[in-house]
């Protein structure tokens, strides 16, 4: 009796256990506008919380707001950025143009987005140069803002300069956030954690 509790609970939770790169059940969902500051997202149904599921286009501000305080708030304050690791890119991160692919739903995007956020604001960045689109459990956006670009796992942040990807890191970094960023803007050797599956 004991061992089918325990298969049981087993099965229950490698159930409930999900990655971001991993396709969630289809839930019913409705869609509606949000009313925050942003230009193209909408919600399209609702996470495990019950928060609403922002999908395409996203002021960086819409994610600092509620529901999704719940998440971003203690992440970002809790991060201490690694200034003395950046200090040889910093003049390449303020100028670097960043596109960062998310899922609001999404526990590692929950926890990179607020801490890169935190690295940006202390290099005083210029967010017109960063381009936040937010995914359905899809990886899809309604605009298709994700085609072409191999969105496989959120969140994908990717480094433009002078005009074309640098690269990118993909699900979470390798080292830390500051170090992964020191090897993308300064050319050095980096292949994100997904690289091996794309070749």
């Amino acid at each position: 009796m004991r061992t089918t509790s325990i298969l049981i609970f087993i099965i229950a939770l490698s159930t409930f256990s999900l990655s971001c790169k991993e396709k969630v059940a289809d839930q019913e969902s409705t869609i509606t506008e949000t009313k925050t500051e942003t230009t193209d997202e909408e919600a399209t149904g609702l996470d495990e919380n019950g928060d609403p599921i922002l999908t395409g286009k996203t002021e960086p501000s819409a994610i600092k707001q509620e529901p999704y305080t719940r998440w971003f708030t203690p992440t970002y304050s809790d991060y201490k950025v690694d200034t003395e690791s950046l200090d040889p890119v910093m003049d390449e991160l303020k100028n670097a143009k960043i596109t960062v692919f998310m899922g609001t739903w999404c526990e590692d995007s929950q926890r990179e987005v607020p801490s890169l956020f935190k690295i940006l604001d202390k290099l005083d960045y210029d967010y017109s140069n960063l381009t936040l689109i937010t995914m359905t459990e899809d990886k899809e956006t309604p605009e298709g803002f994700e085609e072409g670009k191999n969105i496989t796992n959120v969140p994908t942040i990717i480094i433009n300069q002078n005009g074309k990807e640098t690269n990118r890191i993909v699900e979470y970094p390798l080292e830390s956030l500051e170090k992964d960023l020191v090897k993308i803007l300064s050319g050095a050797d980096y292949s994100h954690a997904y690289a091996e599956d794309e070749e």
